[in-house]
């Protein structure tokens, strides 16, 4: 018989949120919420999944179009149908899912953004919290045209001015990179203009390339693992 944990449970739970991960992010999630600030080895995830499976919580895949296995929560475990892998926004939820996994390594909790209340309002991919602080997430895999950017970037600048957000984070390929920050360098007042920020991490696959970000007896600060010294954005 399979025990089930608490960190089984918070597992599925963030699945739950995020929808689809391939089991880089499962190592970094699982490293996460076992305290160590790290990624797991890919035998312990490996086993993991295969645990969760057993269990029927679990299920996997692996896409013509992907060098390796997508898992996700099934409708026993989460009580939803089993997400589309054929559609186009599944190499976007998978990286979506690869940057939450490392903001929760750093100590930071995930959740969805709120649905827009409005044509002129947006949803960002997720939002992570620590200590009181608010960072609406973006990840960018090809670049928008300019007029969604402009609209989108305002929406970004009206909820750092006058609701709880602390930061907007871009994490993107170099091409999404180089378009978000020439829209936010119009788009932006230049108070607010230092709490955008733009990290080209990921490759057109949405692959993470940045940093590892890897702990060690402490869970470090984002800022410093990102190496945000000014030059980013």
């Amino acid at each position: 018989m399979v025990q089930i944990t608490e960190r089984d449970e918070a597992m599925v739970q963030w699945l739950d949120v995020v929808r689809l991960a391939d089991l880089e992010a499962v190592r970094w999630a699982l490293g996460a919420f076992a305290g160590a600030g790290q990624p797991l080895s890919l035998r312990r995830a490996q086993l993991w999944v295969a645990r969760m499976m057993a269990i029927g919580w679990l299920d996997r895949s692996r896409p013509t179009y992907r060098d390796g296995s997508i898992v996700w929560a099934t409708r026993l475990a989460i009580g939803k149908p089993p997400p589309s892998l054929f559609r186009q926004t599944t190499r976007h939820e998978v990286a979506v899912a690869t940057v939450s996994a490392r903001y929760l390594a750093q100590g930071f909790a995930w959740r969805r953004d709120r649905q827009p209340a409005g044509h002129y309002e947006h949803q960002a991919d997720g939002v992570a919290t620590r200590d009181g602080i608010v960072e609406l997430v973006e990840v960018e895999l090809t670049p928008k045209s300019w007029q969604r950017y402009q609209k989108i970037v305002t929406n970004h600048a009206y909820r750092l001015v006058h609701e709880d957000v602390d930061r907007v984070a871009y994490f993107c390929t170099a091409d999404a990179h180089r378009a978000i920050t020439r829209d936010a360098d119009t788009s932006f007042v230049r108070r607010e203009r230092p709490r955008l920020v733009s990290y080209p991490c990921l490759d057109a696959r949405g692959i993470w390339i940045g940093p590892n970000l890897v702990a060690g007896n402490h869970a470090v600060q984002l800022e410093a693992a990102m190496q945000l010294d000014g030059t980013h954005v």
